[in-house]
């Protein structure tokens, strides 16, 4: 795989995230799964991208290793212009908390905070300041304005992913990666939550990559990326349920 980093250079144009070369494997000799194999990807700015595959296809490790949240065991991995592959943990972790915000399929909400606390959790941290304007114009988007004062416990489950999602756009990060972010929520509040986020990238310019194995969360998406054994055998623009669907069934899903 060496020959991938000359044949797919590395651009820096509006490019959020980029991987060359990406290979992870767990485990050793005879256990060892290969769970990214050669992987060459960019995450264009401003644009919504979804990633789809199988399981066992690779696609939270994608995530996972493009967020620096795991290492790659070879190649190389960027944030923006930042090189993450070969940095310490505290400098990753400096890296993901200035540019990345995160939405899981578990909300990942502290109990004892209000929803508003959550919300700011990743500035009171940074010790950055809270734009009172652009707080405001996230919780309107989100139809939050009278549950800011509510703990977790008090909100239903639709609320407390939208308090997630919220926590990730206040910070106004580069990058937003989502991990099956409506994976707990009925279709309803499902829809609400993928058209918010497909708000974010039309309005906000956000760039949003967002794991997901269901082709009508896929469809919000600009593009989809098709994963197979660790490799991107696909991609799709201006994707729609139906055109998903009929690819994931073609892979066997």
């Amino acid at each position: 795989m060496t020959t991938t980093l000359t044949e797919t250079p590395r651009t820096s144009v509006a490019v959020a995230a980029s991987m060359r070369g990406g290979a992870k494997t767990y485990g050793d000799g005879d256990a060892a799964v290969r769970a990214l194999d050669g992987v060459d990807v960019d995450i264009a700015i401003a644009e919504f991208t979804a990633i789809m595959g199988p399981s066992g296809s690779g696609k939270s490790t994608l995530l996972h290793t493009l967020a620096g949240l795991d290492r790659l065991t070879a190649g190389e991995s960027w944030i923006g212009e930042t090189q993450i592959t070969g940095l310490s943990e505290d400098k990753i972790t400096q890296v993901r908390r200035d540019k990345i915000g995160f939405v899981f399929q578990a909300f990942n909400l502290i109990p004892s905070l209000s929803a508003r606390e959550n919300i700011t959790l990743p500035l009171d941290i940074a010790g950055r300041d809270i734009d009172p304007d652009w707080f405001g114009e996230v919780i309107a988007i989100l139809g939050l304005g009278d549950r800011l004062s509510h703990l977790p416990a008090e909100l239903s489950g639709g609320q407390q992913q939208r308090v997630a999602v919220a926590r990730a756009l206040v910070a106004r990060p580069e990058l937003i990666f989502a991990d099956e972010p409506s994976g707990n929520l009925d279709s309803r509040s499902g829809g609400e939550l993928l058209g918010f986020m497909r708000r974010a990238v039309e309005e906000f310019g956000q760039t949003i990559a967002m794991v997901t194995h269901d082709p009508t969360a896929a469809s919000f998406a600009d593009r989809v990326l098709f994963l197979a054994d660790g490799r991107i055998v696909d991609e799709m623009r201006e994707p729609t349920a139906e055109r998903v669907l009929d690819r994931m069934k073609q892979m066997g899903h």
